[in-house]
């Protein structure tokens, strides 16, 4: 237990250092762009979203970026694919202008003609982080299998000793619970759900990678996703639930049912809400921190922001170890959530809650 604290505290001061250095950095080149007038204020807002939005390039640290490819479609001038690379130092190019990280179509005076529809297709940095997690977790997962076959009988070892109690954990202590009987079903699709999930939260928290589960488009399938094998596995006894709530009276069914239907979609948008916005707020909080810093910096000289970076950097690294937890932890919460919405609506009768 000691030596995974250890090593998760070293974890922290790692992504903290690398974090620190991308700010300083992003507000280094915010001064140089002010050199030649008046010293420009470092503006906070600006340095977070440009940590945790989408972008057509994937920017590791300052001064490397991966160029990707973009693919866009137009009726007139059909598919366009070129190299992100184009956009890097000019904002247009081949007849297309990006503008606050969305492409439009050039007008005659060069800028954005808004009113042409641009379908963009491209491989952003959230795609290629959702194509190289997936990558990833077919990687382990057969290495897993192979150890296990290889092993079979004998104790675990290598990564396969380190991911077999979570994948009994799952199984155990989620699938089953709450599933019942009929957990072998649904437990493939509770395992891709966490590890997807568990894989993506660290990745976003390595230096330079993608805020992929603090994107909504992402939470949003996979609630959706969850939404619909909720209700396609729903049983009669489901279905009759939420048309005939048990120990409703009869005078009250005008109002419980929209209850109970609305209740069918919030489930899901809970899910959406909750990922997003935990995995965001970590982000833009340990930002806001060190963006602190240089706000002193600005304010009342070097002096003042270096005078309160001890205290910033204390709470920072806290944060960074409170996130490495929230990684799991919402992994864990989507998971278990989903289970428990699929356990109640394939169990074989629905009766009256008496506080369990």
């Amino acid at each position: 237990m000691s030596r995974f604290l250890i090593r998760k505290a070293f974890l922290s001061i790692v992504l903290f250092l690398s974090t620190l250095a991308a700010v300083t950095a992003q507000h280094d080149e915010h001064n140089d762009h002010g050199a030649t007038g008046e010293k420009k204020k470092f503006n906070v807002g600006d340095m977070i979203m440009h940590h945790i939005k989408d972008d057509h390039g994937w920017e590791f640290a300052h001064g490397l970026t991966l160029p990707l490819p973009v693919i866009l479609y137009t009726q007139d001038k059909g598919l366009d694919v070129f190299s992100s690379s184009h956009f890097a130092h000019e904002s247009n190019y081949n007849g297309y202008v990006k503008e606050h990280n969305k492409i439009y179509r050039a007008g005659a005076n060069g800028e954005a003609d808004k009113t042409i529809k641009v379908y963009d297709f491209s491989i952003t940095k959230n795609v290629a982080s959702l194509l190289l997690s997936a990558a990833l977790l077919l990687l382990v997962f057969f290495s897993v299998r192979k150890g296990y076959e290889k092993n079979r009988g004998k104790a675990p070892k290598g990564l396969q000793s380190f991911l077999e109690p979570v994948i009994l954990f799952v199984r155990d202590e989620i699938a089953k619970p709450n599933i019942g009987p009929k957990y072998a079903k649904y437990l493939p699709f509770l395992l891709t759900l966490f590890f997807f999930i568990l894989f993506n939260n660290l990745l976003g928290l390595l230096p330079g990678g993608a805020n992929l589960t603090g994107n909504i488009a992402i939470t949003m399938t996979l609630a959706v996703i969850t939404f619909l094998i909720v209700n396609l596995s729903g049983n009669k006894h489901y279905w009759a639930h939420l048309f005939k709530p048990t120990g409703v009276p009869v005078a009250l069914l005008p109002i419980m049912i929209p209850v109970e239907i609305v209740g069918v979609f919030m489930k899901p948008f809970s899910l959406m809400v909750r990922l997003f916005a935990n995995i965001t707020a970590g982000h833009i909080i340990i930002l806001s921190l060190l963006g602190l810093i240089f706000i002193a910096n600005d304010l009342g000289g070097s002096g003042m922001g270096w005078g309160v970076s001890p205290l910033i950097i204390v709470f920072s690294l806290f944060m960074n170890l409170i996130e490495l937890l929230v990684a799991f932890l919402q992994a864990f919460i989507f998971t278990l959530l989903t289970s428990m919405y699929i356990g109640s609506a394939i169990e074989d009768h629905h009766e009256a809650d008496h506080g369990h």
